[in-house]
């Protein structure tokens, strides 16, 4: 009898992260794949990204949607409508599988509803460190699954330093390194013509709002704002995510239109965005493609502020305040960068590791019942 296993879905970035995955067990004769989208993916003002989804040739009739948020929503209400959303779904659907991805409320859920239910939830990329409330969310994700692919050693030590069984962490490196590896991305004067992006050089701006620091977003992106205005370069830019401040970046965007120097895009396809930031002469922001995509590819990156301030991090990385000389200073630095690229998170081949763990029969054995488990000391 085929495996029943939902993939949820809230954001273009961890649907990126899991979009290998997908494939490997929808393409499977062994199981049946749902995809269970919300979030951003439905909210025009962010791109309508299930688009995206649906255009993965997937078998469509397994995806589902569900709007879990208004633009006026806190983290805890949208976590409360998916749980119930969610939570609706997987009784009809009695999945034998729930993975989930990441640090976001969506995740949380999921992993929340399939705990309460005795359903067995895979954690994707568990962990790691940001540094900010992404990190309560992250290893709240991880005690509340029963499964953890992970990304690298470190992230898999510190699952077993929170008390998670050896033999539920598998490390398979990041499953978007198989997309930057597929060799089936587009060219990137395709990309330009898509986009419609008329310029030769370029950088990236990724930035988005740390809810922590929620009194102080408002003037840390007009300095940003006033640095990248007075730095004289071309950038593409993408929109934020629907974190609570992300309205006083939309608002100081509007800065950048009708600029000729400036792009800006409620999303971009996952593997149009990789292609762009390859041939970047720097990204600049906050965003986890910061210091994952951007070290791999060998292009400059400049992180502003305290959100990636716990990730894995190479000398390679200009950390920056949000001071706006201090970003033009490190615009001037990273324009003349030459970067090694350091590929420490996978070689492409995540999505077999990942398929041939889902084939052991000790996979689908796991006790639901959790323990906690002491380290030697």
């Amino acid at each position: 009898m085929k495996k029943k296993i939902v993939y949820l879905t809230g954001t273009r970035a961890d649907f990126g992260k899991q979009k290998s995955l997908i494939r490997v067990t929808d393409s499977s004769e062994l199981f049946d794949t749902f995809i269970w989208v919300t979030g951003m993916h439905l909210n025009e003002k962010y791109g309508y990204t299930v688009d995206e989804i649906y255009r993965s040739n997937f078998n469509n009739e397994n995806i589902f949607t569900f709007i879990n948020h208004s633009d006026f929503d806190t983290m805890d209400l949208i976590l409360a409508k998916t749980i119930e959303g969610f939570s609706s779904f997987i009784k009809k659907i009695k999945p034998d599988l729930i993975v989930v991805h990441g640090d976001r409320v969506e995740a949380l859920a999921g992993a929340i509803v399939g705990s309460l239910n005795n359903v067995l939830v895979a954690h994707i990329e568990g962990g790691e460190l940001s540094g900010t409330i992404d990190d309560l969310i992250r290893h709240a994700v991880s005690k509340m699954s029963h499964l953890h692919f992970v990304s690298n050693k470190a992230a898999h030590d510190r699952l077993l330093q929170l008390g998670e069984k050896k033999e539920s962490v598998f490390l398979i490196g990041s499953p978007d390194i198989d997309v930057m590896e597929s060799g089936e991305l587009p060219l990137i004067h395709d990309v330009k013509d898509h986009y419609k992006i008329n310029f030769d050089a370029y950088a990236i701006l990724l930035f988005h709002p740390v809810t922590t620091e929620y009194d102080h977003i408002k003037s840390q992106v007009q300095n940003l704002v006033d640095a990248i205005i007075g730095s004289n370069d071309n950038f593409v830019i993408i929109s934020p995510n629907n974190d609570h401040g992300a309205e006083f970046i939309f608002s100081e965007y509007k800065r950048f239109e009708k600029n000729y120097r400036f792009r800006i895009f409620p999303s971009l396809r996952f593997e149009y965005f990789l292609i762009l930031l390859k041939h970047a002469s720097y990204i600049i922001g906050n965003s986890s493609a910061s210091i994952r995509e951007a070290p791999y590819y060998g292009v400059p990156t400049i992180n502003i502020g305290s959100r990636q301030y716990q990730r894995t991090q190479n000398k390679q990385i200009i950390d920056c305040s949000h001071d706006k000389k201090d970003i033009l200073d490190s615009i001037r630095i990273a324009a003349s960068m030459k970067i090694v690229p350091e590929k420490n998170f996978g070689d492409g081949n995540s999505f077999q590791r990942y398929y041939n763990i889902l084939q052991s029969n000790s996979f689908w054995e796991t006790s639901q019942q959790k323990i906690f488990t002491e380290q030697n000391r």
